[in-house]
């Protein structure tokens, strides 16, 4: 167990910063990162963690394609280990306060950077369950607005799981949201375990990343695909972490080869990847001092490879 995760030449960033933004995104082209997708929090008006994509928008030298993920789950102290805590609770409101949000976000979609699918801007809801029929109501309402302003309507996205809401199409989320039942399962009992002991859960590199590809393999069209670096959330949630063991650059990039030619082979654009800097559940690619660059050079090299 490798802590504290520290960033190659003790790199430690303030996002508010519009150099840092810079150095990301040029960071990010360089080992063949198409884009970013930024996590978005909105509270039914109430925002968090707002300035730096703002910032962002506004500076055009912050030069790489993105899209937006809206975390519409309540807001808890789950990062210090009590996801029962409710700081803040998740509130949609009608279609004043849809319309309100949507005129939050319509500059991101108007921006040229931001992706876009057959002139529909790509935007996820990472959680659908939360009140999936009101969520059903506002897409359509945001339909009719995005039409309006001279886009084709908005192209939503959901987190794939085992549960069958749907809103559009779907994105995978990785290591621990798989859609196969019996993997669904082998996590859930893993997890009751480790909790009735009190005890850390400790899942295995190989294993997680074929769980992976075997849901992959099953995906269909309107379903996006996703991998991960590596996972250790302990600087989160404490003794109730997970943490997954034995990975390694190499195989990283023998996992993601696999998993971008399955996404080839269905005939998508793009595999989502978890994460560029999740260092609090240590699942980043930003180099760090015990790797360094190895985990961003081995997914170029993965990426020119599928790409030729």
């Amino acid at each position: 167990h490798q802590q504290p995760k520290v960033p190659l030449n003790n790199n430690y960033y303030n996002l508010l910063d519009d150099n840092v933004k810079v150095w990301q995104a040029d960071l990010a082209k360089k080992y063949g990162v198409y884009g970013f997708c930024y996590y978005h929090y909105w509270f039914n008006g109430k925002m968090l963690l707002e300035k730096p994509m703002e910032q962002m928008l506004e500076n055009k030298e912050v030069d790489i394609p993105f899209c937006i993920s809206w975390a519409n789950e309540p807001w808890t102290k789950a990062w210090v280990g009590d996801e029962k805590k409710m700081l803040i609770a998740q509130e949609y409101g009608q279609e004043e306060e849809w319309k309100e949000h949507f005129m939050y976000l319509l500059p991101f979609f108007k921006d040229e950077r931001y992706i876009k699918k057959d002139n529909r801007p790509v935007f996820s809801i990472f959680q659908p369950r939360n009140d999936i029929e009101t969520l059903k109501k506002m897409t359509i309402y945001w339909n009719e607005l995005a039409k309006k302003d001279g886009f084709d309507g908005i192209y939503f996205l959901s987190k794939d799981s085992v549960w069958p809401e749907r809103l559009e199409g779907k994105m995978k989320y990785a290591p621990f949201a798989p859609t196969s039942w019996s993997i669904f399962m082998e996590y859930k009992i893993k997890e009751f375990f480790a909790k009735k002991k009190k005890r850390i859960g400790f899942y295995d590199y190989d294993k997680c990343w074929k769980n992976i590809l075997t849901d992959a393999k099953k995906a269909p069209r309107d379903t996006y695909l996703c991998g991960f670096v590596r996972y250790d959330d302990s600087p989160r949630r404490g003794n109730k972490a997970r943490i997954i063991l034995n990975e390694s650059p190499e195989k990283f990039g023998e996992y993601m080869k696999k998993l971008m030619t399955i996404s080839k082979k269905q005939n998508k654009e793009f595999v989502f990847l978890m994460a560029w800097n999740e260092w609090g559940e240590g699942a980043y690619l930003e180099p760090d001092t015990v790797d360094g660059n190895s985990y961003l050079e081995i997914l170029k090299k993965v990426i020119d490879e599928i790409n030729r």
